[in-house]
């Protein structure tokens, strides 16, 4: 082979000339498995990449998911936890291939037990923490009841830049970011029906926009699909730098026209530690409060001033709609934290003295809840102009639209199920906070079944025994609290509300079971998670538990 200089040389026996060709005196014949053909045994580098690439699995929706040893080593620390849990209360052993059926089985759609916070730096001596606990303690939300805007108008603008091509989260950010955006648009729409979004993404210094102003969810998701797609025309990879006042910008000019009864919103995922401005980025910020458009952020990389200052400034000193992501999990509770709308906020002064325009109070607003109609003829559709059978047909200008909800594009009415209208009623009214179940308690009450599934309790153990179990799940959720608080103080924001008795109620049952504070009705862990995430109703509560309750201890009282 030639040289730098242009002169031929020998090559070597330890070069790999490629080819079928043989330039060496040594043969090359077929070689075992794990060596080359010169029957050199391969390193353990030339192996990596391909063992690498066999561990993943290609999930059904097309992304990367978790390896096999990494959903092994899960399942074992799930039964590990579910192992300490039991020997806390002294289950017998013959009890406990049931009862791990029961905390192991797969989740309910919605729900992800594996979303537990990262715990700091713990030794062998500290006390194990159930995985009870963590549940109660890292899914408890506010349940106060405050005036929200339940019809929404969101600007979701995503980070397109080359900074989402490092590889910190698996595969990388820009995959990751993909997969759980499709994730939260469904649940975005799922929680707040009568809502519309609009997607943008951030890309070689530009903003483009990736899908429009709509409350179809089903756009959206094949929007952001095509991102990543080579043969799809808006497919757009990871390039240059972005600009956070070209984002502002083009939000600000869809938000424009959105009528005022509803929200105004930006949520922007940014991966960079950068942005490429072209002007004053301050004016910007200042339109974007004039505006009444709130600004999040949930950065992948690291916090930034200009970052915290959008937030601040667009929130009336609120800083806590600026969070970085430490690991994809953390992204994906983060992006589904912002499906609950915005609470309504007064003029407040803003950080630099002057005062934010106060949001639109309760105002009365038409609405139309058309029925579907079957025709036996085909007909034009007011909204795309295609023929259907079905549809909906305006209260009002008895124009045709396809779905709902929708916007009567005759008489510009809204249009929506009463079902629509249910499923935004929770964030007005939600759920109030179960409360853990002593032993004691339990006794009292003589609870054996959970009233929603009907999966049984343990039975109450005898006093030395409930002695020793109080002490180790007090110890469990010491180790908790001083955990959570390292998580909330290194994000900077705080999930849960300002009432000290919802903060001391937040810990694990000694007994499994949880109390409506209604109904009185007792319930495990699992429909406590399912009711406050999914149902946002308490079965008891529906059923009439708290009416058949209130007879009963009346007719004791009668009786007595």
């Amino acid at each position: 082979m030639a040289d730098s200089d242009g002169e031929y040389i020998e090559a070597s026996d330890d070069e790999y000339m490629g080819g079928g060709g043989s330039y060496g005196t040594r043969g090359h014949g077929k070689g075992k498995k794990g060596q080359r053909g010169d029957g050199r045994a391969k390193n353990a580098w030339e192996l990596s990449a391909k063992t690498g690439l066999e561990s993943y699995k290609e999930s059904a929706d097309g992304t990367i998911g978790k390896s096999i040893q990494e959903r092994e080593e899960e399942r074992k620390r799930k039964r590990w936890l579910v192992n300490t849990m039991l020997d806390a209360v002294k289950m017998p052993r013959r009890r406990r291939s049931v009862d791990l059926s029961i905390y192991e089985r797969d989740p309910e759609p919605g729900i992800d037990y594996t979303m537990l916070p990262s715990l700091p730096y713990r030794t062998v001596s500290d006390p194990p923490v159930p995985r009870a606990v963590l549940l109660r303690k890292w899914l408890r939300k506010d349940t106060k009841a405050f005036q929200r805007g339940i019809i929404r108008h969101v600007v979701l603008v995503l980070d397109l830049s080359e900074a989402m091509l490092e590889k910190d989260m698996r595969p990388n950010r820009y995959f990751t970011m993909i997969k759980y955006t499709q994730e939260y648009v469904r649940e975005f729409f799922e929680q707040n029906p009568i809502s519309q979004m609009c997607v943008m993404g951030m890309h070689d210094g530009i903003c483009i926009r990736v899908s429009e102003l709509s409350g179809n969810p089903a756009d959206h998701i094949s929007a952001i699909q095509g991102l990543r797609d080579p043969k799809s025309s808006t497919s757009k990879e990871p390039k240059g730098s972005p600009s956070l006042q070209n984002a502002l910008e083009v939000s600000r000019a869809t938000l424009y026209h959105t009528p005022s009864h509803g929200t105004r919103e930006v949520i922007l995922v940014l991966g960079a530690l950068l942005t490429l401005d072209p002007g004053d980025i301050h004016k910007t910020i200042k339109s974007c409060v004039q505006d009444r458009i709130r600004v999040s952020i949930i950065g992948m990389g690291g916090r930034m001033h200009i970052c915290t200052e959008i937030v601040s400034r667009t929130n009336s000193g609120d800083e806590s709609g600026y969070v970085v992501a430490t690991d994809q999990e953390l992204l994906r509770e983060l992006l589904l934290a912002t499906t609950t709308p915005p609470v309504i906020r007064s003029s407040v002064p803003t950080t630099d003295g002057a005062a934010a325009p106060a949001e639109s109070g309760a105002s009365l607003l038409q609405m139309g809840f058309p029925s579907r109609v079957i025709e036996d003829v085909p007909t034009l559709c007011a909204c795309h102009g295609n023929l259907t059978r079905g549809g909906y047909t305006c209260s009002r200008c008895k124009a045709k639209v396809c779905s709902l909800p929708a916007t009567c594009p005759g008489c510009h009415l809204t249009l929506i199920l009463s079902t629509h209208l249910a499923r935004s009623y929770h964030h007005l009214f939600p759920l109030r906070n179960w409360i853990e179940v002593s032993w004691q308690r339990a006794r009292e009450k003589g609870s054996k079944q959970c009233m929603s599934c009907l999966s049984d309790f343990p039975e109450p153990p005898s006093s030395h025994t409930e002695n020793a179990a109080e002490s180790l799940t007090s110890a469990a959720n010491g180790a908790v609290a001083a955990a959570t608080s390292h998580i909330i103080a290194a994000n900077g924001r705080q999930r849960s509300g300002d009432d000290s008795n919802e903060d001391e109620l937040a810990t694990a049952s000694e007994s499994f079971r949880y109390e409506c504070r209604e109904c009185k009705s007792h319930f495990c862990i699992d429909c406590d998670v399912f009711c406050h995430e999914v149902l946002h109703n308490c079965p008891g509560c529906l059923g009439g538990a708290g009416t058949r309750n209130d007879e009963e201890s009346a007719d004791t009282e009668m009786n007595g």
